[in-house]
């Protein structure tokens, strides 16, 4: 089983335990998932705090014989939310049944007899080590009885998030936040963005410094994902960035807050009625911003045009409007958005929906006049199955107001429909070295060949060879056939009681190799197609092409109108004769099946039934 997969099966376990769990607590879903989420919030945080503990003490200064004692300050420096020793879930998940019989006293004085009053008291102690969090997180665990409140305790204290890493329970609780909010994701084409797509957006992006808004954004996650991605550029995310949000459901605003503080980062976070993006530009930030990231509603319809003009933000004009002076479609009123919200050098990176690349009226207006500004960068197209709660496919836009003078008049085009890994039947995804490989491109686009050579060097590293990718796949692949055989001949020889412990041992070698592979047969993907570091168009997945070359396709931004497509090879089987071969098994499978259905009559008819 994938990395990927026994997530997914740990997500799967996790939610149908603490599901059967609501079902019995005649709790409506309102009432049941913000402290569902609360408490996975305190899992998570937990998570987090013991390993920035671990790395704080490592260099802890020591005097008279005593290492310094920590304190919060520290974990602000790391990025993570120091948690009183009350607000530790091994606390909470540890304390006995008995909770009248502890003497506890809560932050404001009160005794607390039951285990809903502790986790209350918890989660009031968060919320005095971050400012933001302020009444946002949820104190009504006294909803529960003890019983059911500490089996869910239980059931989020599961060994296995800690095995899998602090960023897979950020993806566990993405899970849960898409799970609970499942109805909201699917309403007024409101999807909640997969992990993946958030970074290639701020791979692509690179932020460093400056103001970034998500005037949709939903759970956090554009924010949670630079964060990462400039602490590990050495920088701190709350020092050398400004977070700005808006988010029109309350709701989702509050659990926009919570992954922030949970990764350590602050920031403003407007919601309601004022942050409806539609109407308002809540932050009054138009013009100001270094970067714009956003998953916004798609398709939304019955947006109010004199309402819409009047917040202006509309360098391009307003989209094609009905007899009831409402916007049919409110992609491009995003797109315009976005675009006037980026200041001189300013950079946006956002999601829409694929139709949005080549629709037609005043949107292809809208479209030739943005494409006429020379500040398009990057257009990517993505397959199907990347989100949670919908199949649908989706592109990737970027602008770059900054862009250099070579480029002003060009426009990369990826096709990535093609490219991904799949997970199971119903999600597909990007692996971290798809993402650095479609990355690797942006990178080649832009000149800079030193970041795509130093992917190559981590590549070697990664393999531990610095023979070429081909050689190394072709190894891996050799050394794999090898161990099979000789784990067949082992078993085989094994005492019976060994031969599972056997089976194991090699199970593990082999899935070790699996792994080795698929790395080189990406380094191998990358480097057959772009060597050393040059940059060329390569059918079927990606071409530069300039505005002219746009112009003529009529304006449209769909990569798969650029890169063309790769020819299949012939396979050396005439079409004909094999669908007549496939008809005549079809014929035969349908004679048999006929056979067996009188059989089955009979042997009914013998039984008198």
């Amino acid at each position: 089983m994938t990395k990927g997969a026994n997530i997914k099966k740990l997500e799967s376990d996790l939610w149908e335990s603490a599901d059967l769990l609501r079902a019995g607590s005649k709790l409506t879903s309102n009432q049941y998932c913000m402290p569902v989420l609360g408490l996975i919030f305190l899992r998570y945080a937990y998570s987090r705090f013991k390993k920035v503990e671990a790395e704080i003490l490592k260099d802890r200064p020591v005097r008279n014989g005593r290492v310094l004692p920590i304190e919060s300050s520290d974990f602000a420096e790391k990025s993570a939310l120091f948690l009183p020793k009350e607000a530790q879930y091994s606390y909470l998940v540890n304390l006995p049944d008995n909770i009248a019989s502890q003497n506890l006293i809560s932050v404001e004085g009160h005794a607390m007899n039951s285990l809903g009053e502790v986790v209350n008291n918890a989660m009031g102690l968060v919320e005095a080590q971050s400012e933001q969090l302020k009444g946002v997180l949820p104190k009504d665990y006294t909803i529960f009885s003890d019983g059911l409140l500490s089996e869910l305790l239980r059931i989020f204290n599961n060994d296995a998030l800690d095995d899998v890493g602090g960023d897979v329970i950020g993806r566990i609780y993405e899970y849960f936040l898409n799970k609970f909010a499942k109805n909201i994701a699917s309403d007024d084409g409101v999807f909640f963005t997969p992990k993946p797509l958030v970074k290639m957006i701020v791979n692509i992006l690179e932020p460093e410094k400056g103001i970034l808004l998500d005037p949709a954004c939903g759970s956090g996650g554009m924010f949670v994902q630079t964060g990462d991605f400039v602490n590990a550029a050495g920088m701190v995310a709350n020092n050398t960035m400004t977070f700005y949000g808006q988010e029109k459901v309350e709701y989702n605003a509050q659990l926009c807050l919570m992954n922030m503080a949970v990764h350590g980062l602050t920031g403003v976070i407007k919601s309601g009625d004022e942050a409806n993006t539609f109407y308002h530009d809540a932050h009054n930030l138009s013009g100001c911003c270094d970067y714009i990231m956003a998953n916004p509603p798609f398709n939304v319809d019955k947006v109010k045009s004199e309402s819409a003009a009047a917040a202006e933000r509309l360098p391009f004009g307003l989209p094609s409007i009905n007899k009831n002076k409402e916007v049919g479609n409110a992609n491009y009123l995003w797109i315009s958005y976005f675009y006037s919200y980026l200041n001189e050098h300013g950079r946006a990176g956002f999601v829409m929906a694929s139709s949005a690349t080549d629709s037609q009226g005043k949107d292809k207006d809208i479209r030739e006049k943005l494409i006429n500004t020379g500040h398009v960068d990057v257009m990517i197209s993505v397959a199907n199955n990347f989100f949670y709660t919908k199949s649908l496919p989706c592109s990737l836009w970027f602008f770059d107001k900054g862009k250099s003078e070579k480029l002003k008049d060009k426009v990369l085009f990826i096709d990535a429909r093609n490219y991904y890994t799949v997970v199971d039947r119903t999600l597909n995804e990007w692996s971290e070295w798809q993402l650095k490989n479609l990355n690797a491109i942006v990178w080649l686009y832009r000149g800079e060949i030193k970041k795509y050579t130093t992917l190559l060097d981590e590549y070697h590293a990664a393999l531990g060879s610095d023979l070429p990718f081909a050689e190394i796949k072709a190894q891996l692949q050799e050394d794999i056939n090898a161990k099979r055989k000789e784990a067949k001949c082992a078993i085989e020889e094994a005492d019976r009681r060994e031969k599972k412990s056997v089976q194991t041992k090699f199970d593990e070698e082999i899935a070790g190799l699996q792994e080795q592979l698929i790395v080189a047969k990406e380094a191998d993907w990358l480097y057959e197609k772009f060597g050393e570091g040059m940059y060329k168009d390569i059918l079927g997945l990606c071409k530069i092409a300039d505005r002219q070359t746009i112009k003529e396709k009529g304006y449209s931004l769909t990569p798969g109108a650029y890169v063309g497509v790769v020819p299949v090879e012939d396979d050396g089987v005439d079409f004909a004769e094999r669908m007549a071969e496939i008809h005549r098994e079809l014929l035969n499978l349908q004679e048999e099946s006929n056979n067996l259905m009188d059989i089955i009559s009979a042997n009914i008819k013998e039984l008198g039934l």
